[in-house]
């Protein structure tokens, strides 16, 4: 018995070991999944018109400034007109978005009134509902308002964030305590201030990670720009892309623009999220230190 005990204690560590290679192979395939596209448009921004489609895929090229040049020349720089586009869709937008999720989550999370439960419940319905169903919804309804193919088109239905609203809501009743609110009121703190300066600051990780979902939303968004706008000088950079990308094939020299313009209308996001994130630790690790 003593010997077939030890057979089994030896071929156990083994065993973990051959086991957990599987949940580390499933990462890497998914990461490689993720990032062999993104190595592709890295790579092929930098090939010329003829390197293109006559080299291997992942081998350089030597045209990228050429590429860059091109794509800044054509239509006096319209590319930078969508980019700047996208920035401001995306940026007031998250920005309103995230004020909006924080007045209506705090209250939700913080507050006992009539009504409170089926409003939250139509915010979780909500949450449910597709973008795209409510593309042609918001069109008819904007249109209506002469607001069609205007900023504001863009801007109004992104403020409301269901999602934002939920996330918020559970932030806040976890976040905030109710002997700190009441503490507050008995000094002679008014509500508004009790949000702002004390609620607020307290629920900055979870407005970060709202404001950083909107943003991230917000600019790869196609559809809702698709439909709102017409005017090309409005259109974001998802949509001046594919504008781009449409006239490709008739003019196959327009695809190395296409690319170019994909690297360069990443390369914001990837920024934000670095800067966001070091935002993001300094609160967590603020907000476990307090007393």
């Amino acid at each position: 018995m003593t010997p077939l005990t030890l057979t089994a204690d030896a071929t156990g560590p083994s065993r973990a070991r051959r086991t957990a290679w599987v949940p580390t192979l499933v990462l890497i395939l998914g990461a490689l999944y993720c990032l062999v596209p993104i190595a592709w448009v890295i790579i092929a921004a930098t090939k010329d018109r003829s390197e293109l489609f006559s080299t291997f895929s992942f081998a350089p090229g030597t045209g990228f400034f050429d590429n860059l040049g091109d794509l800044t020349d054509y239509r006096d720089g319209i590319y930078w007109q969508w980019m700047a586009n996208s920035a401001f869709y995306a940026g007031f937008g998250a920005l309103l978005s995230a004020a909006v999720s924080a007045a209506g989550g705090y209250a939700l999370g913080r507050y006992s009134f009539r009504g409170r439960e089926a409003i939250f419940k139509m915010i979780l319905a909500g949450v449910l509902v597709p973008g795209i169903v409510l593309a042609v919804p918001q069109y008819l309804l904007l249109s209506k308002m002469g607001l069609a193919d205007s900023y504001w088109s863009m801007l109004l239905p992104s403020i409301l964030s269901p999602y934002g609203v939920y996330l918020v809501r559970i932030y806040a009743a976890a976040s905030v305590p109710t002997e700190l609110m009441e503490a507050a009121r008995m000094d002679g703190a008014s509500e508004w201030r009790i949000f702002s300066r004390i609620a607020v600051p307290m629920m900055m990780p979870g407005l970060i990670t709202v404001f950083l979902f909107q943003f991230v939303g917000i600019w790869n968004n196609f559809l809702l720009p698709y439909v709102m706008l017409a005017d090309d000088t409005k259109f974001p950079i998802t949509l001046g892309l594919y504008t781009l990308l449409a006239q490709g094939a008739s003019q196959p020299a327009l695809y190395t623009l296409v690319i170019t313009g994909c690297l360069l209308a990443i390369l914001p996001l990837i920024a934000l999220f670095l800067v966001i994130q070091r935002f993001w630790s300094l609160d967590l690790l603020s907000g476990s230190i307090k007393s």
